[in-house]
């Protein structure tokens, strides 16, 4: 099962530089790609454990993975850095695409408008 997991080079804590690897079955554990394209927040870097442009980074990054559709990642990652990448531990951690995916899919049903 693909997963994402972060960690910090040099430092446990926020002090260390900001890893996120993606870790998918039969290949190479490989850098999550930021999605500088679609949005830039922070050009340094993806980050987690607060909501700050870091954080949104990160969040844009895993919902176009995970999602493979950058539209309905651009709808939902604000509401994903809120809900998941603000709450990560400041050191180490890691969560699988099928969680990342059932965040993301209960951020949409929220977006809905009621039904008439």
């Amino acid at each position: 099962m693909k997963h994402y997991s972060g960690t910090r080079r040099g430092f446990p804590d926020r002090r260390g530089e900001a890893v996120v690897t993606v870790h998918e079955p039969g290949k190479p554990p490989h850098p999550l790609t930021p999605r500088l394209d679609l949005h830039r927040h922070s050009p340094t870097g993806c980050e987690w454990g607060y909501a700050g442009s870091g954080p949104a980074q990160l969040a844009l990054a895993l919902a176009a993975d995970v999602l493979g559709n950058d539209e309905r990642a651009l709808a939902v990652y604000q509401g994903l850095k809120f809900i998941l990448i603000a709450a990560l531990p400041a050191g180490e951690w890691t969560i699988s695409a099928k969680d990342v995916l059932a965040i993301i899919e209960a951020i949409e049903a929220d977006q809905r408008p009621p039904a008439a």
